[in-house]
């Protein structure tokens, strides 16, 4: 899966990082190149600073190779290991100036993929003895997305929609524009009909009346139950009845994700995993070598 996802947004991925070297570096490191001369080299390892899953060594490889290809990676861990606390995860060899203009780009990049990685695998593995699925969401970092995503699947977890292209899912403020859940449903059923394209239905449902007009129109790959009340998602999954999937969300944490991974439940989506989640401390330090 994660390899599919970079062969797949290879050249995405690539046009992203050269957007975020011309955000922070543009023309060029002016403190960099005043103060040190190009034939200066130097020897940066980064040292994480706390325990957790790795992620971000794959997009290091490809940092590099779009701003100084000339720069030597030494890579100690692989994305999706575990790493303690006060250890070094890579080291980077060359240009000094190349260094140090591309350290906070790589800290930004590697603390907040580590970040997503490390809180998808706690989850992961709090339900690992169930048969649910850790998704992720649309909220995400705008312009981040993709690495975000990256960072879901490196800790364990699979990705929901990239977009609003590419999976239909038909939520509550979908329902109520079009004036309840039997309007919303006959047009979306219609609209299908005429679409040339398969494309994955998800809908979302607030109560168990609308679990059933859900189930009449035969048009759903997946329900969701979003922020449904937990003692009534057990009469849910009996009216589904194995028909269509079952996807859960809302409020859901890692104190009580586990009444939520109950039989019947394919996957629980959290929205925490990438738009609360607490950035990993790194630093890169410096070991200069002669000019």
């Amino acid at each position: 899966m994660l390899e599919d996802f970079i062969n797949f947004y290879h050249k995405d991925l690539e046009n992203l990082i050269d957007t975020y070297i011309d955000e922070d570096i543009g023309p060029g490191d002016l403190t960099s190149v005043f103060s040190l001369y190009p034939t200066s080299e130097g020897t940066a390892q980064l040292l994480v600073r706390q325990e957790c899953t790795v992620a971000g060594i794959e997009m290091t490889k490809l940092l590099l190779s779009r701003y100084d290809s000339k720069l030597e990676l030494q890579t100690y861990y692989k994305d999706g290991d575990y790493i303690e606390q006060n250890k070094i995860l890579l080291e980077i060899k060359g240009s000094a100036q190349s260094i140090l203009s591309i350290e906070r780009l790589l800290l930004n990049c590697i603390g907040r993929m580590t970040g997503i990685a490390t809180a998808t695998n706690d989850l992961v593995n709090k339900i690992s003895a169930t048969d649910c699925k850790i998704l992720d969401t649309r909220k995400t970092t705008p312009g981040f997305r993709l690495f975000e995503k990256w960072a879901v699947l490196i800790g364990g977890g699979e990705n929901h929609r990239m977009g609003l292209y590419d999976v239909i899912l038909l939520k509550d403020n979908h329902i109520d524009f079009a004036g309840g859940i039997s309007k919303a449903l006959k047009k979306l059923s219609a609209s299908l009909e005429s679409f040339p394209s398969k494309k994955v239905v998800i809908i979302e449902a607030r109560d168990l009346a609308e679990v059933r007009e859900i189930l009449k129109f035969n048009i759903a790959d997946r329900i969701l139950l979003d922020n449904f009340p937990i003692n009534l998602i057990p009469k849910a999954i009996d009216l589904i009845n194995g028909r269509v999937q079952v996807e859960v969300s809302g409020n859901i944490n890692k104190d009580n994700i586990l009444e939520y991974a109950i039989p019947g439940v394919k996957y629980i989506s959290v929205g925490a995993i990438t738009h609360s989640v607490s950035v990993i401390d790194l630093s890169l330090l410096k070991t200069p070598l002669e000019s």
